[in-house]
Formats: structure tokens, sequence, C-alpha cells
């Protein structure tokens, strides 16, 4: 018997569903950008339309890796779970991250009416805009050393202020 079977199940698991392992490392705990709670994130499928949403929940478990979006459409709240590994997700973008770090690991009081946050649609739509102009070159990029997440850390090195 091996001492760590269902680990090395779900290792090979993962190492299928994400051969170059960009998914793994997008989630990786070590990663500074990688999406938290509280994030805009857009994920683009290989059927059918893009689902943007506020991220409620992050789910890490290894293959099983879920991330649940939460968004309004026509004054209908709409919840998605997303399995990160899935074949059928094309990609999980950052749309915009939270001003504040979210002090819960679950953000499930946005779903009563006093906190939600209603529609992203308006954000998504300035982001893809700026994309758009980004990859035909109108726009310059910022430098790739800088994080995202904490502009601060690429100067001074982490937690600097």
């Amino acid at each position: 018997h091996h001492p760590f079977a269902i680990a090395s199940i779900n290792k090979a698991h993962v190492t299928t569903l994400d051969p170059t392992g960009a998914r793994t490392r997008l989630f990786s705990r070590s990663n500074p950008d990688t999406p938290c709670v509280g994030d805009i994130l857009l994920t683009t499928f290989t059927t059918g339309d893009p689902f943007s949403g506020i991220c409620l929940n992050i789910r890490r478990r290894g293959p099983d890796t879920a991330i649940l979006l939460r968004n309004r459409m026509l004054t209908v709240g709409v919840e998605m779970w997303v399995k990160i590994y899935s074949p059928k997700v094309r990609s999980i973008e950052v749309v915009e991250r939270a001003a504040k770090r979210a002090r819960r690991a679950r953000l499930y009081y946005l779903r009563k009416p006093k906190h939600d946050r209603g529609s992203v649609e308006g954000v998504v739509e300035e982001y893809l805009k700026r994309r758009r102009l980004v990859r035909s070159g109108a726009v310059g990029v910022r430098e790739p050393g800088a994080s995202t997440k904490n502009p601060s850390a690429a100067r001074k090195g982490v937690g600097a202020r």
C-alpha cells in the first residue's frame, strides 16, 4: 500500500487536467496575484457565453478546486460554481481586485440585499475595452515586475510600506 495514495492520484489528475500548470500557478497560495474572495473574475468557456461575477468562495480541493461567482442578471442574483480544471473552462481572469482585503473566507453575506454589489457588467465591459486597446498597441503596458495586488512589493520587497 502506498502511504499517500490519494494525494498521488490527485496530483496525477491535476497534471492531466492542467498540463502547462497555468491554472495551478494562478490559484497557488504562494502567487501574489492569485484571485481572492471579493475580486471580480471573468471566466470564458469553450461553449457558450462568458460568466463574470464577484468571487464569494474559493474551494481548494486538488483537481476538484472550484470558485463561486455571483452576479446580478436582469435584477435576479445568479451564482455559478466554476471548476477551475474543467476542460470547458478556457480562461479565468481577474477583472478588478477588491478595494480592501476581505476579512472572511466566504462572502455569503453579499447575498443579502444590504450588501449585494449588483451587476458587475459595467466593470467587465470597461476591462474588456481596456484589454482590446492594450492588445491593439494603443495603450502601453506596465512593467511585468509590478504586482497588481501589492504595488509597493515590486519596489521595496514584500510587505514594505
